[in-house]
């Protein structure tokens, strides 16, 4: 998500619309170029047809300067899912020096937000491809455009979620095509670069920089990559069951943030009790020295304000839970990533219902506190913003503007109703059962429905269906006293 503090407060398409948006990548080659996308309902032109990226490998060479352009070499392996005369990428901020397509050159224009890559041999259904891009990476970022580049007072980190990251790297730039990474950064000797995965060596380049490496060992999804190159420090501790974790801080703040940090072992053994094993290879903090407004779950190291720590506006109990969220997003909406943005509710509802918990234990306000208090409120939620699994498109301008209420504390309702419908030890189970099955994939809102049905033995389609997709939120189950702000409730017989 980007996560803000309330108080500041797979791949697999359906088949149909796949095979109709690959109809229109077949377009001839002397047709003009056009953007494309595979349909989602929030962002439509997101994400492309016809192929199936397998890797990323993505270079950057950072000069020091955090407002000067990036050079950068995007190298694309793929299997290609129809006969393509052009492929399509999605790529929307940066000057493209030079294609190739399996080695040789390869023509390309710009349409809309999409790089159109006309390769000298068409494509048939089911070749492996590899497409370099070489390109800038420009840190300004396009006016009125949020996410990609973050600038930071000692360097730069990323953010981008929902559709950012093709404003940094070509990409194919929906969740549902997850990819390996291998991540290299060179950068002038006395900054450090870190980026997703485990670091997998580092090397001179030249007399005064350093090229760094980074590998992931789980596919992951282009709004999850992170990049943070500065004047860091990176701490290592261990984990639960040997897990490495690393954390990367602004040295001058390292003290002041060390014991926060030290946390994050125990936060990750609290979540294992819930949900099962951690589903990464590493994780840790990235504290950015930057006012950004939210937090980040960006896999395997989460993006975190650093004054949310120093400056403590906040009682612990709160900053640790916003820690647990972060935490909680490894598992749901990392390891197991929304099939469409408008699945969303199933990443944000699930690491708000653990922030809760986390903070209920914590010494913040009770679970059924903070769900009553939502539910009072959730009527105006799906108002504004849409009932939790079919959100609003978002704003004009504000691609980020469907992180609304209704996704969070209205999501995490919803997995409370559940859970009063169905008795704790079936919603445990589901929880459980939920991330060990879509491990590593994409699930939607119809496959939790339906895991629901089968952990429980019951048709919950109705009953979940209501509270998903209602305009109105329905009755809680076991609290027929409580009521959407405004109404009151009816008085009781002989009263």
């Amino acid at each position: 998500m980007p996560h803000t503090p309330p108080t500041s407060l797979s791949r697999l398409r359906p088949a149909a619309l796949l095979a109709s948006a690959a109809s229109l990548c077949l377009t001839a080659a002397s047709a003009p170029p056009a953007p494309l996308g595979i349909g989602d309902r929030l962002f439509p032109y997101l994400g492309n047809p016809g192929y199936d990226v397998l890797a990323y490998d993505l270079s950057f060479t950072y000069s020091g300067s955090n407002t000067e352009p990036l050079r950068a070499v995007t190298t694309i392996d793929a299997r290609t899912t129809a006969d393509l005369d052009r492929i399509n990428l999605d790529f929307a901020h940066g000057t493209v020096g030079s294609v190739e397509v399996d080695g040789e050159p390869a023509a390309f224009a710009a349409a809309g937000e999409d790089l159109v890559i006309t390769p000298g041999e068409a494509a048939a259904e089911g070749e492996r491809i590899r497409i370099t891009v070489r390109h800038s990476s420009d840190p300004a970022g396009p006016e009125g455009r949020e996410g990609g580049w973050v600038r930071t007072a000692d360097g730069l980190a990323m953010a981008n979620q929902a559709d950012a990251a093709h404003l940094v790297f070509p990409c194919n730039d929906h969740p549902s095509d997850k990819a390996f990474f291998t991540i290299r950064v060179t950068a002038p000797d006395g900054h450090t670069a870190v980026a997703n995965g485990l670091p997998h060596g580092r090397s001179p380049a030249g007399d005064t920089a350093t090229t760094w490496t980074y590998r992931t060992r789980h596919p992951m999804a282009t709004e999850l990559a992170q990049v943070s190159v500065g004047r860091s420090t990176v701490l290592r501790r261990t984990g639960p069951h040997g897990l490495p974790v690393r954390d990367v801080v602004p040295t001058r703040h390292r003290a002041a943030l060390e014991p926060w940090l030290r946390k994050t072992p125990g936060q990750i053994a609290w979540m294992e009790s819930r949900v099962g094993p951690y589903p990464f290879e590493t994780y840790g903090l990235l504290m950015a020295d930057a006012s950004t407004g939210f937090e980040l779950e960006t896999q395997t190291l989460s993006l975190f304000e650093r004054e949310l720590f120093t400056e403590r506006t906040h009682p612990e109990w709160f900053i640790e839970s916003i820690m647990v969220h972060e935490l909680a997003h490894q598992w749901f909406g990392d390891s197991v990533s929304p099939r469409d943005w408008s699945d969303l509710w199933l990443s944000e509802g699930h690491a708000t219902w653990y922030e809760a918990l986390y903070a209920q234990e914590r010494g913040g306000q009770t679970l059924t506190a903070r769900m009553k208090a939502a539910y009072s409120t959730s009527d105006d939620w799906r108002a504004e913003g849409g009932p939790p699994a079919a959100p609003k498109a978002p704003e004009p301008g504000r691609k980020t503007s469907i992180f609304r209420p209704s996704v969070y504390d209205g999501s995490a309702l919803v997995l409370y109703a559940l859970r009063q419908e169905i008795g704790r030890p079936a919603f445990e189970r589901l929880q459980r059962i939920w991330v060990s099955r879509h491990r590593d994939s994409n699930a939607a809102t119809a496959d939790f429905v339906r895991l629901a049905g089968e952990v429980s033995g019951r048709d919950l389609d109705g009953f979940l269906h209501a509270w998903l997709h209602g305009e109105r939120t329905p009755p809680m189950p076991g609290h027929p006293d409580w009521k959407p702000a405004g109404t009151t409730a009816a008085p009781e017989s002989g009263e």
